[in-house]
């Protein structure tokens, strides 16, 4: 066995492309629920979900059964938008279904219209290409520390210039105003085609605005004649207590972005908005924005029972209790009453997004190893910190975890702190 994982660590330096000089290289064989499992019998409980990927856990029976299903029928049949294929109907059906009760809010414009993509990334892509084509405008604006993906037009939006200088030039007309700052919004004017922003900031380290903030923000939106659009890649599908984070808030988007927790560990990513905006795409040219693989039938079938899962996680009745569980803000809220240390200076966040700040990156660092490593338990811990915040510890658990393994992760946290 030793000289069988020499081997694959071998193989993994060499040939697969590395984007640090300090890679986990965590050799894992298999992964159930809240946890990891390496070739040696190693068991990690996974605390950051794969990057808020994992929402449901990892191989949940209902979307392993679905993808199952989905197998025994087709896989890729023709480029996006061509045939009716049942996964990606009845998905979208369904997303359609969760803002259907958000018609009573204020400047509701219906999210009726759903494109699928393969990733987050494609589809901030596709949501950027529709602004500029819906309203005529060039210009784009996003937060200072945001991270909305890494391809060149994404990349463009990312607000910290260390992340993106070595790439330009990228696109133009791109401005950038700060996440919750009120002053900022006379920015927006009628030269701008969209605001893209996350309802809580993610790689700035889960900075939580006020509902007078987003309140705001659509105001002056409605007054420029600018598209509003909700980056809730990271923050959709349950992961702050609602299924949607913009709920807390009371405002409406005009697009909305998901896709991380949406597959239940199959890629899939979506934008959604009204067809009469959507409806840009059809004409001039035909064809403005297409995908191969975006809404696979696989991803689809698995996206589906995913959403199911999170809604009976987040909704379960109260006359089924042992089913319902703890909330997923009651599960936040003993994070944070677990996580007293002096080191910890701050927990930020709402729901299972949470960041837990120390005092420096070289505090944090060897934290994190330590969890990961072992304890006394027997399991390590993984976390993570922030692109734009290293000081700060990433929590993001899956929603299903339990009071335990809440207990025993932050329990081996405490002690790689000490």
């Amino acid at each position: 066995m030793t000289n069988a994982l020499s081997h694959r660590q071998q193989l993994f330096y060499n040939h697969l492309a590395q984007t640090s000089d300090f890679p986990l290289a965590l050799d894992i064989e298999r992964a159930e629920g809240i946890y990891l499992y390496g070739q040696n019998g190693q068991r990690y409980i996974d605390m950051i979900s794969g990057i808020a990927v994992s929402n449901v856990g990892h191989r949940h029976p209902k979307v392993l059964e679905a993808i199952h299903n989905q197998l025994d029928k087709y896989l890729h049949l023709m480029v996006y938008g061509e045939y009716i294929e049942t996964p990606q109907v009845k998905l979208a059906e369904a997303l359609v279904e969760t803002l259907a009760g958000l018609k009573t809010l204020p400047r509701f414009r219906s999210l009726d219209n759903v494109y699928f993509t393969n990733s987050g990334t494609e589809a901030v892509e596709g949501a950027m290409k529709l602004a500029k084509r819906f309203t005529g405008r060039s210009e784009i604006i996003s937060c200072f520390n945001a991270y909305h993906g890494s391809t060149q037009g994404a990349l463009s939006l990312a607000g910290a210039e260390f992340f993106k200088r070595s790439f330009r030039p990228l696109l133009p007309d791109i401005r950038h105003i700060r996440h919750g700052v009120l002053e900022d919004l006379d920015k927006i004017t009628t030269r701008t085609a969209a605001v893209i922003i996350e309802v809580i900031s993610g790689e700035a380290g889960v900075r939580v605005p006020t509902e007078a903030y987003h309140q705001a923000l659509r105001k002056r939106c409605d007054e420029t004649g600018t598209l509003l659009i909700f980056d809730e890649i990271q923050t959709g599908f349950g992961r702050t207590g609602t299924f949607w984070a913009f709920e807390h808030y009371n405002v409406v988007p005009d697009v909305l972005l998901c896709a991380k927790g949406m597959g239940g560990g199959m890629p899939i990513g979506a934008f959604i908005s009204s067809k009469e905006i959507m409806s840009v795409f059809k004409n001039n040219p035909i064809l403005g924005h297409i995908t191969t693989f975006g809404g696979h039938p696989v991803s689809c079938a698995a996206s589906l029972a995913t959403l199911e899962v999170v809604q009976d996680v987040l909704y379960g009745t109260q006359e089924n209790e042992e089913k319902r569980g703890w909330s997923v803000n009651e599960k936040g809220d003993l994070i944070k009453r677990l996580l007293v240390h002096p080191k910890i200076k701050e927990i930020r966040g709402r729901g299972l997004m949470l960041a837990v700040e120390f005092e420096s990156f070289d505090v944090l660092k060897p934290i994190i190893d330590r969890a990961i490593q072992n304890s006394q338990s027997g399991s390590g811990v993984i976390t993570d910190w922030f692109l734009f915040c290293d000081n700060s510890m990433r929590l993001a658990p899956p929603l299903v975890i339990s009071e335990a393994q809440i207990r025993e992760a932050c329990a081996i946290i405490l002690e790689a702190i000490d």
